[in-house]
């Protein structure tokens, strides 16, 4: 079979069944492999994938701004905030990898009409969570915001486990470009998820987090209707008759096996810190819009760069980029972690620095293994995918917010009265320790667990910040207007659910007794506490990509001493 021929049978169209391969060679040859022009029903399935990153982006960008609404509204720390994100990383990476076993025989088309579902119901499971936590509380409502991640996390990873091995077989000749671009739609869906975040903020009296979380739905819809009716193309493997076994054979090769845990720490280094790079700006530059800004800032960076992967690669092969690529991440991280990054210049500047350095990261890596080893199919791309998935969930994203935690509480030492009075605690009064999961179970006395500081608590505390910084005397904090608001719903015969009224009275009475006493003895302190925690978690951070680099130059130096780095197609070429 011709390299080109390879190409030119269809799979199914959405949502329909698939026909036998040998069938659908039968319907002639696809304009974009006869011609070298894509069709439009090619572009079609090209940005109807570009598309379901952009709802992921908007999702991801969306949940990483309103992390500090969940915190304040529910009570939940970082470490807590956390594990929601990760948890939704870590299933994203596993349905990445378990779909990819099914994604050539089950049919594209399917996958994607499940992804659909998947994503409308994430939106209705985490809209619950408030009637949730004024009926049940606060761990019902952590499990509830959990699983709208999960099926969120479910919808992304089934996308991912199609949209890369159809990108590689729709544009064969330049797979890292065309996925580079493809990928350009994750920071569109960060930016434009910020723009949302940014917008609703303007609006007097703010704006509640679902109505801002449910944005990611329009992209939903696109990408939906651009591909109902539209026939998918089979892998290239599959095409060429390569079996399960071959795949999974080919996913044994020693540098495939590399590049999969240099991909572990792409996903720890990219998503975890894009987990929670809004939030830890935020604290630094106290300014939320200029946080949201500087987020914006360097994912257009990315947007714009992804365009250009082509003729970069053209100078400089794909390994000689991500050894470029990991050496600039690593000095922009360890900008942000210094004390001198102190003013929003200073600051935009270093994310500026770790957004090139991050750009090119995922999409290239997987332009890398789809050249390479094309024998693997779809399964060597979302193993890949997902393994960086896993990486994020299960270390970058609860390993960063441990980091905070451990570091803001280290400086409180100093403290100890104000630590006590702003430490996160259980319903009964103790203390509220949660650790990195997984390492904190395999390493207790290295990495243990940590009571961080109650967001709720943080929150009153910076609304009367701001009350006093605009001098407003008049002004009245959140927790004051959300109690005013459940008077006035008591006065009016209204339902006032028990543990929503008792969690904002308890922390009236704190506040009152505890808080405003002490405030201007606790400010100095939480101020520098919480500035070291997330200064220092980004510094240790640093440690990934420069760990990166040696591992891409490596293989730099591995393939120039057996002649260079070369793509390789399944015919032998």
């Amino acid at each position: 079979m011709s390299s080109g021929e390879e190409h030119i049978r269809a799979g199914a169209p959405f949502g329909t069944p698939s026909s036998g391969a040998d069938d659908a060679g039968s319907r002639g040859r696809s304009p974009s492999i006869a011609t070298g022009a894509p069709s439009f029903s090619d572009q079609m399935l090209f940005w109807a994938s570009f598309f379901t990153l952009i709802a992921a982006g908007i999702g991801f960008s969306v949940r990483g701004e309103i992390l500090g609404d969940w915190g304040q509204q529910f009570g939940f720390t970082q470490s807590e905030l956390g594990t929601i994100t990760g948890g939704g990383l870590f299933l994203f990476g596993v349905s990445i990898i378990v779909f990819s076993f099914l994604a050539d025989w089950i049919g594209y088309g399917k996958l994607m009409a499940l992804a659909f579902l998947l994503h409308t119901s994430s939106a209705v499971v985490t809209f619950a969570a408030t009637p949730v936590f004024a009926a049940y509380g606060k761990e019902a409502t952590f499990w509830c915001l959990n699983i709208g991640m999960y099926l969120f996390a479910l919808g992304n990873g089934t996308c991912e486990a199609v949209i890369n091995p159809l990108t590689a077989t729709l544009f064969p000749r330049n797979k890292t470009h065309w996925l580079n671009i493809l990928h350009a739609g994750w920071p569109g869906g960060l930016i434009l998820g910020a723009l949302i975040a940014l917008g609703f903020n303007q609006i007097p009296g703010g704006v509640r987090w679902e109505y801002k979380l449910g944005m990611f739905m329009v992209p939903v819809l696109l990408y939906g209707l651009m591909m109902v009716g539209r026939r998918f193309p089979h892998s290239e493997a599959r095409l060429s008759g390569v079996d399960l076994g071959t795949m999974v054979l080919t996913l044994l090769s020693p540098v495939l096996l590399f590049l999969f845990l240099l991909h572990a720490m792409v996903g720890y280094v990219e998503l975890g810190t894009d987990s929670w790079i809004t939030n830890i700006t935020n604290t630094v530059l106290a300014n939320k819009d200029l946080a949201l800004l500087a987020f914006i800032w360097t994912n257009l960076l990315m947007f714009g760069l992804r365009f250009f992967a082509g003729p970069i690669v053209h100078k400089i092969n794909p390994l000689g980029l991500l050894f470029v690529s990991a050496v600039i991440a690593t000095i922009g991280l360890w900008m942000l972690g210094q004390p001198f990054t102190v003013t929003a210049w200073a600051w935009i500047g270093a994310v500026t620095i770790y957004g090139i350095g991050k750009t090119f990261y995922w999409p290239t890596l997987l332009g890398v293994i789809s050249e390479r080893y094309p024998k693997g199919g779809a399964l060597a791309l979302g193993f890949s995918g997902g393994i960086g998935m896993l990486s994020a969930g299960l270390l970058g994203g609860p390993g960063i917010g441990y980091k905070q935690d451990y570091f803001a509480v280290e400086k409180l030492h100093s403290a100890p009265e104000t630590y006590e009075r702003y430490v996160s605690r259980d319903e009964e009064g103790k203390k509220n320790p949660s650790g990195f999961p997984i390492v904190t179970k395999l390493m207790p006395d290295e990495v243990p667990p940590v009571a961080g500081l109650d967001n709720s608590k943080l929150k009153v505390f910076d609304d009367y910040t701001a009350i006093l910084k605009e001098g407003k005397s008049d002004a009245k904090t959140t927790l004051e207007k959300d109690l005013e608001t459940l008077d006035k719903v008591k006065k009016e015969g209204g339902k006032v659910e028990p543990k929503l009224d008792k969690t904002l009275t308890e922390l009236k009475e704190w506040w009152d007794a505890q808080g405003r006493p002490n405030y201007e003895t606790d400010k100095p302190h939480l101020d520098e506490a919480r500035m070291y925690g997330g200064r220092t978690a980004l510094l240790y951070t640093a440690a990934v990509p420069a760990a990166m680099a040696v591992g891409f130059l490596l293989l730099v130096l591995l393939f120039a001493a057996s002649g260079g780095y070369q793509q390789v197609h399944i015919d032998g070429h």
